[in-house]
């Protein structure tokens, strides 16, 4: 469902020198599965994320959704491409402040074109589950950094994409919350979904079908199967 194969991806460091970041990364995600990806601070893993999201492009290296070479499209279909295929639970959430909570979770039907009744209500459904049925009126500024981390989510889960990447998706929530997240990506892979997460919590690896660990642009453990 998505595969990437010899991503290779550099930043040039403030003295202009080039700075590898992914050295050579190979990443197949079936359906059904829950892959992990851990690491060191620096270690690659938001950059491997926004290459297999299609928010960055790789300086070396193909991104496949199911047998489409996506990272050769154009800009533009590779931009429908990933509003077809892919969900994106951001670290730093990206929610409009000028929107409402209910307003930000709708932005992922907008952009595909689906603005019906029942997308809106499956909106609604899927705040009340994460415990912000209280917050369809609230901006993003009167809401707390856990409560936005839940918006973001449901906003990346609206459309069901078949492939789900979520960078860092428990990080601001307490334990209880967290249990929620964990268990709506636990329901999105038993149903056949791609789920790609990077984490710091032994909760989530735990869950894991794959994990991947980086260090310094390399995988240094994985896979291993749950």
């Amino acid at each position: 469902m998505l595969r990437a194969t010899g991503i290779r991806k550099s930043f040039r460091a403030p003295d202009g020198r080039p700075v590898a970041v992914l050295g050579g990364i190979d990443v197949d995600v079936k359906a059904g599965e829950l892959v992990v990806i851990t690491g060191p601070s620096g270690s690659g893993k938001s950059t491997l994320l926004n290459v297999l999201g299609l928010l960055e492009d790789p300086d070396a290296g193909d991104v496949f959704y199911g047998d489409t070479r996506v990272s050769a499209l154009s800009r533009s279909a590779r931009s429908r491409a990933r509003g077809r295929h892919i969900g994106f639970v951001f670290q730093s959430f990206l929610l409009l402040p000028s929107l409402t909570t209910l307003d930000n979770v709708l932005l992922a039907a907008r952009y595909v074109g689906r603005t019906t009744r029942a997308v809106r209500a499956r909106a609604l459904e899927l705040l009340a589950e994460v415990g912000m049925a209280e917050r369809l009126g609230h901006y993003p500024p009167q809401l707390s950094g856990g409560e936005q981390q839940r918006v973001a989510f449901c906003r990346a889960v609206l459309n069901d994409p078949p492939v789900l990447l979520a960078d860092e998706p428990t990080g601001n929530l307490d334990d209880a919350n967290g249990r929620v997240i964990l268990e709506q990506l636990r329901r999105r892979a038993g149903a056949g979904r791609a789920v790609v997460v990077v984490t710091h919590r032994h909760d989530v690896t735990d869950e894991a079908t794959t994990v991947l660990s980086l260090d310094r642009g390399m995988i240094v453990r994985g896979p291993r199967s749950a």
